[in-house]
């Protein structure tokens, strides 16, 4: 739908440019005036524009792969990027032209036929801008907004054109110097903020402070999030992309703690429509400052450490189960055991375990459960 309405407006920006074109080429060239013929050549940059724009869109399109995982939303982000160097190039030259009238270089008075064709440029220029930048917000592409402000500027160099026209038909040449200096200045900051922005996406500039905030006070209020951190952001192409820390219960199971992230991330989606993506980490307490769990060891190495200790004891062949919680720079056990077979003091056996697995080096709290033989 999106490559749809972006290629369905271009190939409409193609049409009216190919025909504007070859009219105030062929009128200038008629009509004795040579800034309506600069005005031609303008309008046929603004093809290349619409052909960038076409194969930007065609390749943002495409699915994530195995060498795009995030998507190829910044092909549209540098092509934005070179709208904007076209929309430079084109206020350089006009100030060129601006300066070199005010130099000396005058044109000579147009035929009437001219004012009419640059003014009916302004009017279809000025048309295809506001259809363009409609669709471009409706889609949410700043690749087809910045190529809107090439048709913006369009229009303003075809009004450059008409009132040096008119005043070169009223004997006021030098007025259509000026006004091309003013219209320069304007086409140029579209394109340096279009530039600007394309650049700071580029290099990973996030959210605004303000959206981040109420993203985190949405996860903030999910049923089972204690608390938010490390809330980062990043756009790509048109949507953004998002990676949060949530702290849930110390003790809480994976299933459950997959759910609460699970129910963060479809919140987050929901309360900010441009949002393409969220990766939800879920921490057991707070970790901002990575936490002395890292130095712990892995779960082979102390299942290991526990298995030599327990050598010989008794309830060491009823181990059903071993849960590692890993707070507060300590690994915690709970060690599940089968019945005890009758006869068998079950509890001091328990105990025994338990004293042990204390004695293994970096281990805490341990807590022995044993089930209960059915009945």
């Amino acid at each position: 739908m999106r490559y749809r309405a972006t290629r369905r407006v271009t190939w409409v920006g193609i049409g009216v440019n190919l025909a504007l074109a070859a009219i105030k080429i062929v009128a200038g060239t008629l009509g004795n005036s040579q800034a309506l013929v600069a005005d031609g050549v303008h309008s046929i940059s603004d093809l290349a524009t619409d052909a960038v724009v076409l194969l930007a869109a065609r390749h943002a399109a495409q699915d994530a792969d195995t060498d795009h995982p995030y998507g190829h939303g910044r092909i549209e982000t540098a092509a934005t990027v070179g709208v904007g160097i076209l929309l430079l190039g084109t206020a350089m030259l006009i100030a060129e032209r601006a300066v070199a009238s005010l130099a000396g270089e005058v044109l000579t008075a147009p035929g009437v036929l001219t004012l009419l064709v640059a003014l009916a440029s302004v009017a279809a220029k000025e048309s295809l801008f506001h259809y363009t930048r409609a669709i471009g917000r409706r889609i949410r592409s700043r690749l087809v907004e910045a190529n809107a402000w090439h048709h913006r500027s369009d229009a303003l160099s075809s009004i450059v054109v008409a009132i040096g026209i008119g005043g070169a038909l009223g004997g006021v040449l030098t007025l259509d110097a000026v006004a091309a200096i003013v219209v320069a200045v304007m086409i140029g900051k579209v394109g340096l903020d279009l530039i600007w922005q394309s650049l700071r996406e580029l290099v990973d500039t996030g959210l605004d402070r303000e959206t981040l905030e109420g993203l985190r006070d949405a996860a903030q209020a999910v049923d089972g999030v204690k608390h938010v951190h490390t809330l980062r952001s990043r756009w790509m192409g048109h949507h953004a992309l998002i990676d949060l820390h949530i702290q849930v219960g110390q003790r809480m199971s994976v299933s459950e703690g997959h759910r609460i992230a699970e129910a963060v991330r479809l919140t987050l989606l929901e309360e900010a429509p441009r949002l393409g993506d969220v990766m939800v980490h879920v921490d057991p307490e707070e970790d901002t400052d990575g936490g002395p769990s890292n130095t712990l060891p892995q779960r082979t190495e102390l299942v290991g450490r526990l298995w030599r200790c327990w050598t010989g004891l008794a309830a060491m062949g009823r181990v059903e189960g071993l849960t590692l919680h890993y707070l507060g720079g300590r690994v915690h056990l709970v060690v599940t055991l089968s019945p005890a077979p009758a006869g068998v003091d079950g509890p001091a056996e328990a105990e025994a375990l338990r004293d042990a697995a204390q004695s293994v080096p970096d281990v805490g709290t341990v807590t022995v459960v044993e089930r209960v033989a059915p009945r």
